[in-house]
């Protein structure tokens, strides 16, 4: 019997997070996420998962983001019943994201049915309510045993909320080995969150590599891109869109935003969050103050809300989304962050074919994705099945990511090389991949490889 990892989503790619950890008879899987790109793709593959639910015994869940959790209702429909670890918030987060997910699944099949289209959901909100009964939380810090023979330990990842770097000691016939998973690796010195914890040893590492060849802008920049693109925007007269990730993401550009107008850097624009799921997503973060830093526990302690204040409107209701069509200035928040579901589609369709609208890319775009195509220069997408000219302005703001550049993930992850026998670079499209697991040969790593989903390593 061995230890072994075989990488069965986000292998040189970005969603779809799924790692499975053999210990003997035992499999652990690591993260289970929904992939997300062309729909005809990510249909098959978030249909089709590549392990049957009935054969895996535990899922340790890095975080609640919709690439690493969104398909654990279709493991549990296809007859997983093992626990699933997480962290507190996480769990929290989980129950939100999930049944959103099934939410939007059911409202975007019942538009294609509309139009001739009529598809089963992947899963439901009975899916989602059982797959929650599973649901073990644990704090950060707090040793568990996953099975006999397995430790689990989750460190700050620093990410979005309840974010956890993912350590396990596994001791299995007299061979003990530390294999530390980043998931998706935090930064430090972003708003809200805490820094990333200190990763203090491994014999295995798997590291995310999103941003393996770039380095992001440093915070301050943020703030003056973002400046001058919203100052930019209103000499146009026309109104920005802002596709955000509903955890994370959305909280940041509100709290930027909200920081810019109260020093007077750009005009007092309404603002709507028009995601139900944003709104929520807040409301959780409020009930985890502990897990802030300390700049924004300051902010709380004097009595003020970076998240709702004046001028900021948390959109609800339908009806009152429609009613943003009508809106020709200001600035609208919605999810999904790389423009493959939700709201912020009805949104786009009204603005890809005006000239005087800004759409503000603040997030990976993965391969694939109608994000990316934008912001790769298409003149004509493909929107719910229509096809419409790109006139709108396409901005880019990836400093906003709460991925860890190679040089960040490098100061996270380089002093390993001293007890690190093997590293897997994973969750980063090919030539993000290959780059960054060079780097890591270069600083000193001996063993390092790129797999291919599917690929299956023993753990030496």
């Amino acid at each position: 019997m061995t230890i072994a990892l075989q990488f069965l989503g986000a292998a040189r790619h970005v969603t779809g997070t799924k790692h499975l950890l053999t210990v003997g008879p035992t499999k652990i899987l690591l993260d289970c996420g929904m992939v997300q790109g062309p729909r005809k793709i990510a249909e098959a593959a978030n249909r089709n998962l590549p392990i049957a639910g009935t054969l895996v015994d535990v899922l340790v869940l890095s975080h609640a983001h919709i690439d690493h959790c969104g398909s654990i209702p279709k493991l549990v429909k296809d007859g997983f019943r093992g626990p699933i670890h997480c962290t507190e918030a996480t769990a929290d987060m989980l129950h939100l994201m999930l049944y959103d997910a099934a939410k939007i699944q059911a409202q975007d099949l019942g538009y294609l049915s509309k139009h001739g289209q009529d598809i089963e959901p992947i899963y439901d909100e009975m899916d989602v309510a059982e797959t929650l009964k599973l649901v073990r939380p644990v704090p950060y810090r707090h040793p568990f045993e996953v099975v006999p023979g397995v430790r689990c330990e989750f460190l700050d990842a620093g990410h979005i909320l309840g974010a956890a770097i993912v350590q396990l000691d596994v001791d299995h016939e007299g061979k003990q080995r530390r294999i530390v998973f980043t998931g998706d690796h935090g930064r430090k010195n972003l708003p809200i969150l805490r820094d990333p914890d200190r990763i203090e040893r491994c014999d295995v590492l798997i590291t995310e590599s999103t941003y393996g060849d770039r380095l992001h802008d440093k915070e301050i920049d943020m703030r003056e891109s973002l400046m001058r693109i919203i100052n930019r925007e209103q000499q146009d007269g026309g109104r920005i869109l802002i596709p955000a990730f509903s955890v994370g993401r959305t909280q940041t550009v509100v709290l930027y935003l909200g920081q810019l107008m109260a020093k007077g850097l750009i005009p007092k624009l309404p603002i709507w969050v028009d995601s139900p799921m944003s709104r929520e997503a807040t409301s959780i973060m409020a009930r985890h103050p502990k897990l802030f830093d300390r700049e924004t526990r300051a902010i709380l302690e004097r009595g003020e809300n970076p998240f709702f204040f004046d001028g900021v409107r948390y959109v609800a209701d339908m009806e009152e989304s429609k009613s943003l069509n009508a809106m020709r200035r200001g600035i609208i928040v919605s999810a999904s962050g790389m423009l493959e579901a939700g709201r912020i589609l009805h949104h786009l369709k009204q603005s890809v074919g005006r000239k005087e609208d800004c759409l503000l890319l603040v997030g990976y775009q993965a391969q694939g994705t109608l994000g990316r195509k934008l912001l790769d220069g298409w003149e004509r997408v493909r929107i719910y099945g229509d096809e419409y000219d790109v006139a709108c302005k396409v901005a880019f703001m990836p400093g906003f990511s709460a991925h860890a550049d190679y040089e960040e993930l490098l100061a996270a992850t380089g002093h390993l090389r001293k007890t690190c026998r093997q590293v897997f670079v994973v969750h980063g499209e090919g030539p993000q991949a290959e780059s960054y697991a060079q780097k890591l040969r270069d600083h000193g790593f001996s063993k390092v490889e790129v797999p291919q989903k599917g690929d299956r390593f023993e753990v030496v």
